[in-house]
């Protein structure tokens, strides 16, 4: 490998990272033509059809192609299993393999922000930006826009199975309602997606795509950041390669981070910037010591119970019967419409745990299909999936170094199941999933619980069978958190700005300072849409 840097020029922002937030701000970034952007990805195009077609998601996950294939240290609170943590190695990022799901959080999420002395980031300050870049089905009104760049529509798919457990759901308490996006999320619905047509709409799609028409904006894929450089507290530019090649790119604006809950935290560690006896330890040179970096961790964790059903149809019998497999594909050849449009998940719940809680602290998914864990094949029985998470884990983790070697994994130590809290939480869960199997409206399908089956009774059976279960609904964020003045572990101001630095931010899930309650894609572009227009309000001033 070379070890002399070549020029690379100099450009007025430069983005590591093209996932979800990198797209938005590449277009937005270089929507004035006088304007250079460079944007720097380490995966590559998204030229294979699994990317495109919504059920390839199945593919996708687990792919080396598609995922960048990294793993949790082993959780304690899991009896000690490792976890795939699947991210999106492509343009567009995670929003090319997930799945799909339009959700923008509690109303209460983002006042929860606010009231940490993050001024500018409640639900009526943030609702704008969600607005700006939708392109909604719905009428136009004061929760929906149509026009933008971010495509939401209705499944294109109906199970009967699934509307049997909405009923089921209004039995036990959980009404139906029509919109999850209002602010106020608590009921059941099917979920909105992020598609077009038929089509998985990625943020690559959606903002990069169109805006790499643009002679100002120059993307490079495939190769890797290395670190920031610096002169003294501010930030210059980057180092990447490719291959062999190692290269140096200026800003003359800013540097912007967006590599996500996971590269984010470790492109500031290996520039620098972080817990300065860590980096030592590692003999990473300080540049400035940030002791948030990489902390704060928090994911949904899900827990995957499955009931095997009869009289119905499901994904499982469906994909097993050669003739109806080849009827799906005959579909969505012709039709764009059926199985192969399918979101992992269509049907969606969001209910308290216990009347603790003032608002929803539970998602459900609820899925026509079954198999051990995402990349595996389906079960060869009829099944349904009721995947339920903890929407606000007070269980943290951390996000690190495994070494000083930029291209090593990073070491991810989620910490599910840590607290008291989310152990009590993850019990009634599972309770909570148990008594709406057993309403009247599934008992014609005589649902008989698969996992963790009925021999789970106690507190700490159903714990356990929690630990045995779980995994991750791919929701990490945090590790670059915003926090108010004087907050010993926060990594960015209000602005997104790296506190202690200057010409850097980042922009990505890292800087939430709290998880929001549902899917985690469209809050991080919403957190894109509005750092662009303070970088861009800031560049005026």
């Amino acid at each position: 490998m070379s070890e002399q840097a070549q020029d690379f020029g100099t450009y007025d922002y430069v983005i590591a990272g093209a996932g979800s937030a990198g797209c938005l701000l590449a277009n937005r970034l270089s929507a004035d033509p006088n304007t250079r952007v460079l944007v720097l990805e380490a995966g590559g195009q998204d030229d294979w059809i699994w990317f495109h077609i919504p059920v390839g998601y199945l593919y996708a996950i687990g792919n080396p192609r598609a995922d960048w294939m990294f793993e949790t240290e082993a959780e304690p609170g899991l009896a000690g299993r490792r976890l795939a943590y699947p991210r999106g190695k492509v343009i567009g990022g995670s929003s090319a393999i997930n799945a799909m799901i339009y959700m923008r959080g509690q109303a209460a999420d983002y006042d929860g922000w606010r009231q940490l002395g993050l001024t500018g980031w409640g639900w009526d300050d943030v609702l704008p930006y969600f607005l700006r870049h939708e392109d909604h089905m719905a009428p136009p009104g004061e929760h929906h826009r149509a026009g933008g760049e971010w495509r939401v529509e209705h499944p294109r798919v109906r199970w009967e199975i699934l509307d049997a457990i909405r009923e089921a759901g209004a039995t036990a308490g959980i009404a139906p309602i029509d919109d999850f996006n209002c602010g106020d999320n608590a009921g059941s619905s099917y979920f909105q997606v992020n598609q077009r047509a038929g089509r998985r709409w990625s943020a690559a799609r959606g903002f990069l795509k169109p805006a790499l028409k643009r002679p100002n904006l120059r993307l490079e894929t495939g190769v890797e950041v290395e670190r920031v450089t610096f002169d003294g507290r501010r930030a210059t530019g980057l180092v990447f390669r490719r291959g062999a090649e190692r290269f140096t790119v200026r800003a003359a604006g800013e540097v912007i981070l967006a590599t996500g809950a996971v590269g984010s935290p470790k492109l500031l560690q290996l520039s620098g910037v972080g817990d300065a006896a860590a980096l030592r330890a590692l003999d990473v040179p300080v540049v400035h010591e940030l002791p948030g970096v990489g902390g704060n961790l928090q994911d949904h964790l899900q827990i995957r119970p499955v009931f095997k059903v009869s009289g119905v149809r499901t994904l499982n019998t469906d994909y097993a019967n050669l003739v109806r497999r080849a009827g799906m594909a005959l579909q969505y050849a012709l039709f764009h419409t059926g199985p192969l449009t399918m979101a992992p998940s269509q049907l969606g719940m969001f209910a308290r745990s216990s009347p603790d809680y003032a608002t929803p602290n539970l998602q459900f998914h609820f899925q026509p299909l079954s198999l051990d864990k995402w990349g595996d094949g389906l079960h060869p029985f009829a099944a349904f999936t009721a995947s339920v998470c903890n929407l606000r884990p007070t269980s943290r983790g951390r996000v690190g170094l495994a070494s000083a070697d930029p291209s090593a994994k990073p070491v991810i130590a989620p910490g599910y199941l840590s607290t008291d809290e989310d152990q009590r939480v993850a019990v009634d869960s599972l309770r909570l999933v148990r008594r709406i199997a057993a309403q009247a409206p599934l008992a014609k399908f005589r649902p008989q619980e698969f996992r963790p089956g009925p021999a789970a009774e106690t507190d700490a059976e159903l714990l356990q069978a929690a630990a045995e279960l779980a995994t991750t609904i791919f929701h990490p964020v945090g590790t670059c958190a915003m926090g108010a003045e004087g907050d010993p572990h926060a990594v960015l101001d209000a602005r997104l700005r790296v506190r202690g630095l200057e010409g850097l931010r980042v922009i990505d899930a890292s800087a939430m300072p709290r998880i929001t309650s549902g899917n985690t894609n469209s809050p991080t572009l919403m957190i894109a849409e509005k750092g662009a227009a303070m970088v861009l309000e800031d560049a005026r001033r």
